[in-house]
């Protein structure tokens, strides 16, 4: 059982594994064609591969998530700002229910892999 304070980075990136998939299915045009589901799939399968990796405490997926994080703090904001502001294009609702998920979860995340909490928590080498 991996030290207190490990569940939270593989958890968030578990659930949006499964918030891509079921966001990406979910706006999938009727009757689904198998080459976008593979793709919706292993989109998800990144991420859970990525919380495979924090759960058993790999500082190399410790680094690749703060690496994620930080691109989504920039990302987000300017995605939701075009969006509360009515850009010119349309946003589906699947990137603004992830930004509205990821901002705020990545924003917290963030500052803790950083830590030296967390620079303790994971020790181990990917291989």
């Amino acid at each position: 059982m991996p030290p207190r304070g490990v569940w939270l980075p593989a958890a968030f990136f578990a659930l949006g594994g499964v918030l891509e998939v079921a966001l990406s299915l979910h706006e999938l045009p009727r009757p689904l064609a198998f080459w976008p589901v593979w793709e919706a799939v292993g989109r998800g399968a990144l991420h859970a591969l990525l919380a495979w990796g924090l759960w058993h405490r790999k500082a190399f997926c410790r680094t690749v998530a703060m690496v994620y994080s930080l691109a989504m703090i920039v990302m987000h904001p300017i995605v939701i700002g075009l969006a509360l502001f009515r850009a010119p294009f349309h946003f589906p609702v699947s990137v603004v229910v992830r930004s509205l998920y990821e901002l705020p979860s990545c924003a917290v995340l963030f500052p803790f892999l950083r830590s030296a909490r967390a620079a303790a928590l994971y020790p181990r080498s990917l291989l």
